[in-house]
């Protein structure tokens, strides 16, 4: 079982990269879009936290920099119908943390916006894993006058808002997650100018 991986960086394509270890052996290894993302320039030494996936017909090494994110794509790889293409399409849509708030909170309309997930497979995977990822969610301080939630509805019916423009859901969903970083909203039309001005 290959569990890490530590080298130099050779190349970085869409989903996946090539890193040269010491002992001479470059590895080929499939990494979800968010992982990508933030990965170094190639030339620079990194360490990837690795799930060696080996079936009849496939051996394949999926990287990952998170604990969470290798912990996440394991458990997805446990839900029935979920290869290992679909679970890298899920944390390529969304990143880990994000992923674990749509399963455990059961967002349906989230999940759907994943190529290959329709509403019944989204249903099923839910069912089978929200409850198995209580250990992941980040801890959340929930004041008494229920701040948390409102923030939540406030998201979401931004979302709702940009996505009637037109736009697509999983970019919606992100330009608002990063307009709530950004301090107190006073409602949703004030995240969704926050959301298109960093557009």
């Amino acid at each position: 079982m290959i569990s890490r991986i530590c080298g130099t960086l050779l190349s970085i394509d869409e989903d996946r990269v090539e890193i040269s270890t010491p002992g001479g052996v470059v590895y080929e290894v499939e990494v979800p879009l968010t992982v990508a993302q933030r990965l170094p320039a190639p030339g620079d030494e990194i360490e990837l936290r690795t799930v060696h996936l080996v079936r009849e017909d496939l051996s394949a090494l999926y990287g990952f920099i998170e604990p969470l994110e290798r912990t996440l794509f394991s458990r997805l790889l446990n839900a029935s119908g979920v290869g290992g293409k679909l679970a890298l399409a899920m944390l390529s849509t969304y990143s880990g943390r994000r992923l674990v708030q749509i399963i455990a909170g059961r967002d349906i309309p989230a999940l759907v916006q994943v190529s290959g997930i329709g509403k019944k497979k989204a249903e099923k995977i839910m069912l089978e894993l929200a409850d198995r990822l209580d250990d992941l969610q980040t801890l959340r301080v929930v004041s008494g006058d229920g701040t948390e939630e409102v923030k939540e509805g406030m998201a979401e019916a931004a979302v709702r808002a940009l996505v009637a423009l037109g736009m697509p859901f999983a970019e919606a969903d992100g330009l608002v997650r990063a307009a709530l970083k950004e301090g107190k909203a006073d409602g949703p039309d004030e995240l969704i100018r926050r959301a298109l001005a960093n557009r």
